[in-house]
């Protein structure tokens, strides 16, 4: 198994500070792939395209994932439409323009769920993008990821180029970001009724009704994906997945299948954190999407799916927030 990388490959991962860029990083080096190449932001400036060129001239990766990006919650989004589209356009074409001009031999992509439609048909299939309008708060994110995906596609199609993509779901586990307001809301979750629990206070309010639906993977299962894809999936295959009309794709969804409401992951964190209290639902903030779940049914067709339950994930993520609270260089304070 694995004949698409080897073990002599020199690997960039850009972005392997963040939450998905370090989990590849591990997951790379669990499966015997040593020859990691990083570079943090004072080394390379990814906005820079002749700095990028010159890193590439200099360390010629082999190999290449592209997990850096600009990312926000929805004030950040609101706030700053032109930086998010800016910055994450120029961060992914200088690298994959640049990995393409090199010679990089393969190189993956990570995008977004948030590619797909707002009301996108449930489960959601990789032949949804571009289907419908987009999810307002984070639409110039998610335009940038799309503008990655097409990139990529169209350099295969033009000159060969071997690219592919990965779409993971909402994604959580170490390195996540616990800021009371930028936060996502499974850590925003963890942090509130943690310090509900600390405090001894009777109630916990979230926002909306609870009932929306989401789907949540542990960031080391993103991790495995990407090595599992980068060994076994080839657009060049027999048994490469295409879509409902026979043509191949060039980008597949990654997540665990099944979703549950939030309502039941609040539930669930306040057992985990030992909140005894009252969860109450403040029905005038907003539910935004009832339900966003990946149709995950090409990946495991071709041998993947998740191994982390989010039970399992949950428990380390709330030991590994209650860590980093005591760690006085972790910049998480209550």
């Amino acid at each position: 198994m694995g004949t698409l990388i080897n073990k002599n490959d020199l690997f960039f991962v850009a972005g392997h500070g963040g939450m998905a860029g370090s989990a590849i990083c591990r997951a790379l080096q669990r499966s015997g792939y040593k020859n990691l190449l990083t570079a943090n932001r004072n080394e390379l400036n990814l906005l820079n395209l002749q700095a990028v060129q010159k890193w590439f001239a200099k360390n010629k990766p082999t190999v290449v994932v592209l997990a850096a990006a600009k990312v926000g919650g929805i004030h950040a989004n609101n706030l700053y439409p032109a930086d998010f589209l800016l910055e994450n356009l120029k961060i992914q074409n200088n690298v994959i323009e640049t990995a393409w001009q090199s010679g990089v031999r393969r190189l993956l992509f990570l995008g977004s769920s948030c590619i797909y439609p707002k009301f996108a048909e449930q489960p959601i299939k990789e032949e949804s993008l571009l289907t419908g309008s987009l999810e307002p708060t984070n639409e110039w994110y998610a335009i940038a990821k799309i503008a990655g995906i097409k990139l990529c596609e169209s350099l295969r199609k033009q000159y060969d180029f071997d690219a592919i993509s990965l779409m993971p779901t909402n994604l959580y586990g170490p390195g996540d970001n616990y800021h009371p307001e930028n936060s996502h809301v499974l850590p925003a979750l963890i942090r509130r009724f943690h310090e509900a629990k600390e405090l001894g206070a009777e109630s916990v309010t979230c926002w909306g009704t609870g009932t929306p639906m989401r789907e949540f993977l542990h960031v080391d299962d993103l991790g495995d994906a990407c090595v599992f894809s980068l060994e076994n999936w080839s657009l060049n295959s027999s048994n490469a997945p295409t879509d409902e009309t026979g043509r191949l794709l060039p980008y597949l969804n990654v997540g665990t299948g099944s979703d549950l409401s939030i309502k039941q992951l609040s539930e669930l964190i306040a057992e985990k954190t030992g909140f005894m209290g009252v969860i109450h639902w403040d029905k005038d903030k907003p539910d935004g999407t009832p339900k966003k779940q990946l149709d995950v049914g090409r990946l495991t067709k071709l041998g993947w799916k998740s191994k982390i339950s989010l039970d399992k994930g949950l428990t380390e993520s709330i030991d590994c927030f209650k860590s980093q609270l005591k760690d006085p260089n972790s910049g998480i304070r209550l």
